[in-house]
Formats: structure tokens, sequence, C-alpha cells
């Protein structure tokens, strides 16, 4: 068939955003249409797109677009990217859609018989939805990009998800339905592609949206930017009963609320890294237990932890500590030491080879001829260009130097080596 499909500057999350770049593709592609795509898939598209007129018989600019897509999918979602059969929307839909790892997360996180996810943008998270409840009601107001996933769904032999071109208030207006779970993620930038990180500014608007989505369903799933203040989100949402906040090899991805009729008081929030090796970091804390932990100071001991972004974006600088019965450096480091290795503590870790002074020069001594090393600052005056600049230590190798102040306010810099386990 042959479908208007949107080009360029779509909104993030909600998949349309006023404007349109409209193009045709024909999917599925013809034959030498994917037989280009696989031959250039690891090409330049800039050299591609010059290069047009060597192929007459080809909407090359339109499988660029292609091209690009898929390269910029290869990581994110990565089993998507290899499959030929499946037609992408422009590069930038695949940048704002959820990644496998994050994707599937969410889907974990809920269950029953009917979600209705209100954003359905390229469908990543329709699509794991699918796998743990019985039925999905994915809505995009782009007709053209819900063509692209009702077509990508059936090749992915995905049939519990039904398309919907609708916004989010229309759909729920119309729809006769209630849900067990709602997901949305609103749209994060403006009409001039600016970013934005208030939940008023975001499209759909959550706050005035929410007593339809609390009368369509009791669970809410809604996902926000990781620069959005998370007490702000709960002091103006107030029907908060949780929220997770997700990382993805030590990158802050997303926030995410539960929302429903009968809020907390105190939202229990979840930390989770999800890393490289498929395995999870995970620390939960709330308020309370944040304010009434007391950090016990130390010096440097044997072993220093630095907690991942996900539970320094919580709030958990100092509960993490007495939970795993660790010593803070500094009151503003948030690096914490111990004399024993704690392998379940959330984050990085790692054994301390010694504690030099800044500009001292036995710092160099440690680094080899070659004067490399993996630089941290916390809580530093200098900032790791600077303290690179200063030492004339060059980035790479197997160490880890760490500046930071210790509890006289005098300035050290701990020379580590990475923990595994």
């Amino acid at each position: 068939m042959t479908a208007p499909y949107t080009s360029a500057r779509e909104s993030p999350g909600a998949g349309s955003g006023p404007f349109f770049a409209v193009f045709y593709m024909e999917y599925p592609l013809p034959t030498a249409a994917r037989q280009y795509v696989a031959d250039h898939l690891h090409d330049d598209p800039a050299q591609l797109a010059l290069q047009a007129r060597r192929y007459p018989g080809l909407p090359v600019p339109d499988l660029v677009r292609q091209i690009q897509a898929r390269q910029k999918a290869r990581v994110k979602i990565p089993t998507w990217a290899a499959n030929p059969d499946l037609v992408f929307p422009p590069a930038l839909s695949v940048e704002q859609a959820s990644s496998d790892r994050t994707a599937a997360f969410k889907a974990s996180l809920v269950q029953g018989h009917r979600l209705a996810d209100l954003t359905g943008g390229f469908g990543v998270d329709a699509a794991h939805f699918a796998t743990t409840v019985t039925e999905v009601q994915y809505v995009e107001r782009s007709a053209a990009l819900a063509e692209v996933v009702r077509f990508n769904l059936a090749q992915l032999g995905i049939g519990n998800v039904q398309c919907h071109t609708a916004d989010a208030a229309q759909f729920l207006r119309s729809t006769p339905d209630a849900f067990d779970w709602i997901y949305l993620d609103p749209a994060r930038r403006d009409t001039a592609a600016k970013k934005i990180f208030r939940l008023q500014d975001c499209e759909p608007d959550v706050l005035r949206l929410l007593p339809l989505l609390l009368h369509k369903s009791r669970s809410v799933l809604l996902k926000t930017s990781p620069m959005l203040d998370i007490e702000q989100a709960i002091q103006e949402l107030r029907q908060v009963r949780r929220l997770w906040v997700v990382a993805v090899d030590n990158e802050c991805k997303e926030v995410l609320y539960e929302l429903g009729p009968e809020p907390a008081i105190d939202p229990e929030r979840y930390t989770v890294n999800l890393r490289r090796d498929g395995t999870q970091q995970e620390f939960r804390l709330n308020r309370a237990r944040e304010s009434k932990a007391v950090a016990r100071y130390a010096e440097p001991r044997q072993f220093l932890y630095e907690p991942n972004v996900a539970v320094l974006k919580a709030g958990g600088f100092k509960s993490v500590g007495t939970a795993f019965e660790l010593f803070k450096l500094h009151q503003h480091s948030h690096l914490y030491t111990s004399d024993t290795l704690r392998t379940d503590f959330p984050g990085r870790k790692f054994r301390i080879r010694a504690v030099e002074k800044y500009d001292g020069p036995a710092l160099r001594a440690h680094l080899g001829p070659e004067v490399r090393a993996n630089v941290t600052t916390r809580n530093f005056p200098d900032t790791v260009a600077e303290f690179r600049h200063r030492t004339s230590i060059r980035e790479g190798g197997d160490l880890y130097l760490f500046a930071t102040t210790n509890l006289e306010g005098k300035l050290l810099v701990l020379v580590c080596e990475k923990v595994t386990a």
C-alpha cells in the first residue's frame, strides 16, 4: 500500500506535533528498495542523499530516512532495527521512542485485561504492554504514524493491539470502555522544538486531563522527563501512589508515576538502574525515611561507593548510606566509604588504593608512563576539564580518580580501582 508518512518535527512522546512534512512511502518496501536499505545500512546518510541520481528508479530520499531511523534504533530497539520487514518513521520519532529496556520495564509494572496507551508514538511501549496485558488500545493523533505502527505490529505478529487515530481526550470521551491501566507520555517540546519540563506545558495537559483519566481507570502510569522536579510533580499531580526513577547504564531516562484515586501521603520511590549485562540495581526510599536518616561521617577507608543517578534523582542522599551501613565522606559529596565491601550497593564500587593531595607529586606516580585515569569531581572547586588541565592527566586507563573534599575542608584525590562484583 502507499500511505502518507510524517517526516519531521513530531512531538516527543505523543508522536505528532502541529507541523508535518509529508511524503509517501510504499510498504511493504519493494524488493529493490529493501535491498538498497540493507546495502547502505551502515553508510553516511548525507553522502547517500548526494548520490541519489545513481538510483533513478528508487525513492532515495525516503529510503535514506529509513536508513537514518534504523541507525538511530540500532542501540535503543535492536530487534526492530534488524528486522527488514518493518517500516520506520523519521529518525526524530525513533529518538523519542522508549528503548527496549525501558519499555520492558514499564510493561513489568502493569497487568490486567485492558490498557490504553494514549500517546502511542512509534509503538514500542504498546508492543511491550501487549506481552503483559490482554488487550492494548494504541492511540496516536498522527494518522500516518498510526498506520505505520499498525503495519509493523502485524509484521511482528502482535495481534492484541488495536490502533486508533485520535488525541488522548478525544479517545477517552468517545470510548465506552474502562481500563485497568492508562499510560501516557506527554510531549515535552513546544511548537518551536524547545524543551519544556512543566507538566502544564506538555501535550496532553495531564493536570487538566486527570479527572477524566481517573474516571476511565483506577491506575494511570505517567512518564515524565527526568528533568522534572519530583517534589513539584508530586505536589501538582496530588494523586501519586508511588513512582519509579529509571536509569539505563547509569543515565537517568525517565520518571514514572502511578496515579490513582487514593494517593499515598508519602509515595514510595523506587530507583532502578538497568545495566548492560541484563541485571538491575534497585533501591527504595521515601521522604520520611530520608529525612530521618542520620549520616555517619569518616575519612576514606578501604572501599568507595558512588550511588547511581536514579538514587540521587530520587533524593537518596542519606538513606542510601544508612541502609548499607556506610560512612559518608562529606555532607555535600554523596560519596560513601566502608572497611568491608557491600556488593549489593546500588551504584559504582571501588577499592581505594591511595589518598593523595591535589597536585601532589605522588599522584602522577600511580598512573604509569601514559599518565591516564578516569576522573570524577564531587564537592570540588575544579571541573574535570580544569583538573585534567592542571595535572596533565589524560582520559582513560584502568584507574579512577575521585577529586573531593574531606570533613576538614581539605582537597583530596582518591586513587581507586573499580570493583566489578
